[in-house]
């Protein structure tokens, strides 16, 4: 099958770390005349397709955005709906989960959310702890500005303060409980080109990648698609590409010698 040979080629790859921005989901239901829970019904099932297939493609950290902090703005049935959907999805995936190796780690405020939720996930994490195939990250009531404040507020208040400790308050306050790697590649569905205050901080190298499939659509072969167009990209983190060594000499000689029109041209 073709979309099956791409992908073995994709997976041959260094593990990945890939955040998404799973958009689109009421959108794809009221399109076909349906209420909008549809799609997030839908969109639950795509999560289990890209769960299922990303340690295949070469992806070791999987985090998505299911629920922000401004989430909470949509009408009260609306919002319901979706924690009962969280809830399912915790309770019916976790023994998947633990067959196929996947650890899950919810990130984000647990302040606002039910007792039976804040169960499930606390369930959920303890059963897969032992999951090496895949980290799972699924952010609820997450804002990554709320998490930044949150971390600087905290450093202010201790004697010594570096990018790292930065880093670990972060981890401390969504609950993450574990460093994690940044994020290589962002995935934003539905045609949608905007960060939605998910994961600043980690994604200040990362590459963007916007879709216009919705997500009850985006499937194998979309993910597929995504990790072929950022394999092919020229991740430099700040530095200048040098073709050759031959390049990086001569650009070296003609700063010493101060001629700027050579290197800069």
């Amino acid at each position: 099958m073709e979309v099956e040979r791409k992908m073995n080629g994709i997976a041959n790859q260094n593990p990945i770390h890939v955040a998404i921005i799973m958009d689109g989901n009421g959108r794809w239901a009221q399109s076909r005349g349906l209420p909008r829970i549809t799609g997030h019904r839908r969109g639950a099932t795509s999560v289990r397709r890209i769960v299922e297939v990303a340690p295949e493609l070469g992806i070791r950290t999987l985090t998505l955005y299911a629920f922000s902090s401004d989430n909470w703005k949509r009408p009260a049935p609306e919002v319901s709906a979706l924690m009962f959907l969280l809830e399912d999805y915790l309770k019916s995936e976790t023994a998947r989960c633990i067959r196929e190796g996947v650890r899950v780690v919810v990130i984000g405020s647990r302040e606002r959310l039910s007792k039976r939720l804040r169960d499930a996930i606390t369930e959920a994490e303890r059963a897969t702890i032992s999951g090496r195939v895949l980290l799972l990250r699924i952010a609820i009531d997450y804002s990554a500005r709320n998490a930044i404040f949150a971390a600087a507020q905290r450093l202010s208040r201790e004697n010594v303060a570096s990018r790292e400790q930065f880093a670990e308050r972060l981890c401390d306050y969504t609950n993450c409980g574990l460093p994690c790697p940044d994020v290589d590649l962002l995935i934003r569905t539905s045609g949608e080109k905007r960060l939605s205050d998910f994961l600043l901080w980690e994604c200040a190298y990362a590459e963007l990648y916007f879709t216009e499939t919705m997500w009850p659509d985006f499937g194998k072969e979309a993910l597929a698609e995504a990790l072929r167009d950022y394999r092919v990209r020229e991740r430099r983190f700040g530095e200048i590409p040098m073709k050759t060594r031959t390049e990086r000499g001569e650009i070296e000689l003609a700063m010493q010698r101060g001629e700027r029109e050579l290197w800069l041209h």
